[in-house]
C-alpha cells in the first residue's frame, strides 16, 4: 500500500533494497525500534478510592513524560469500551530496545503498574521497502522514519506472509504490490506505518493505519481482501482500533 505522506527514495536495482544500493546514492537514516504494548487494567484497581488511582496515574504519566524528554517517542491510545482484552496502548519509537526495557520496569513499579496486565506487546524496526512505488518513485520512503500520532485513529496488526510469497521472484512480488499500492492510492485520508519484525518476534510485520475516518480504513481493508497479494497473508490477527489521545494522562483517564 502506498503511504500518505512523503515518498520513497530512488530505489537500487530490482530485487536490491535500498540499504544495500551503492555507497553514495542512499543517505542512511538511523534505524527506529518500535513497540506497541498493549495493557489491561486489573478490575481490582477500580474498586481503589479515587485518591489512590489519581496519584497511581500521575506517576505512570510521569515516567512516560521523563522518557519523552530522553527522546523517546511516546503515543498514547485508549481502547476503552472498544476491545475486552485492552484498555489503553502505548506506541513507542527508541533507538534501542534497551529503553523500552527500562521504561516498562519504571512504568510497572508505579502506583498503576501493579495493577496492569500486558496483554500484547510488537516488536519491530524501521527499514526501507524493497519494493518499487512506481506511482510515486522519486519520493522518499517515510517507512523509514515514522512520526507518528498525527491522526485520530490508530489500527495497529501484526502479519505474517506464506512461505509461497517468498519463493515468487522479485517482478512477480513487485507485480502484485503494484496493485496494493494502486487500491491505498484510493484511500489518501489512510496513512501505513509499516514495520519489520523478522526473527525479533513472533512476526514478520506490524503495519500501522492512522486516519480520521473509521469508514475508510475499512473499505480500504476490504478492497485490499481482493487483491493478488492478498492470497498470501497467512495470518494478520489480532486487529486493534485505538483513539488517540495527545496527553497521557488523557488516555488513562477513560480508564
Amino acid at each position: 500500500m502506498r503511504p500518505k505522506s512523503g515518498g520513497r527514495p530512488p530505489m537500487g536495482r530490482p530485487g536490491q533494497s535500498a540499504e544495500s544500493a551503492p555507497s553514495g546514492q542512499q543517505k542512511k537514516l538511523p534505524t527506529q525500534f518500535v513497540n506497541f504494548v498493549f495493557f489491561k487494567v486489573d478490575s481490582a484497581w477500580r474498586r481503589l478510592d479515587r485518591e489512590e488511582q489519581e496519584e497511581g496515574k500521575r506517576e505512570f504519566a510521569a515516567v512516560v513524560k521523563e522518557y519523552q524528554e530522553k527522546g523517546v517517542m511516546v503515543h498514547s491510545y485508549s481502547m476503552v469500551g472498544i476491545r475486552s482484552d485492552a484498555d489503553f496502548m502505548l506506541w513507542r519509537i527508541a533507538k534501542n530496545v534497551e529503553q523500552f526495557q527500562e521504561m516498562m520496569t519504571r512504568l510497572l513499579h508505579t502506583g498503576l503498574g501493579k495493577y496492569l496486565e500486558i496483554t500484547y506487546s510488537y516488536l519491530s524496526f524501521t527499514k526501507r521497502s524493497m519494493y518499487v512505488d512506481k506511482m510515486d518513485p522519486e519520493h522518499q520512503n517515510p517507512r523509514v522514519y515514522i512520526i507518528p500520532g498525527m491522526k485520530k485513529y490508530l489500527f495497529v496488526y501484526p502479519f505474517i506472509k506464506t512461505r509461497d510469497w517468498y519463493q515468487l521472484s522479485y517482478p512477480t512480488r513487485q507485480g502484485m504490490m503494484d496493485e496494493h499500492i494502486q487500491v491505498g492510492s484510493k484511500y489518501p485520508s489512510v496513512k501505513l506505518n509499516t514495520t519489520y519484525s523478522f526473527g525479533i518476534d513472533d512476526h514478520e510485520f506490524v503495519v500501522a493505519f492512522e486516519t480520521d475516518e473509521v469508514t475508510d480504513f475499512s473499505l480500504l481493508v476490504q478492497e485490499l481482501r481482493e487483491t493478488e497479494a492478498s492470497r498470501y497473508t497467512l495470518r494478520d490477527v489480532p486487529m486493534f482500533t485505538c483513539i488517540h489521545h495527545s496527553d497521557v494522562m488523557n488516555a488513562l483517564n477513560t480508564l
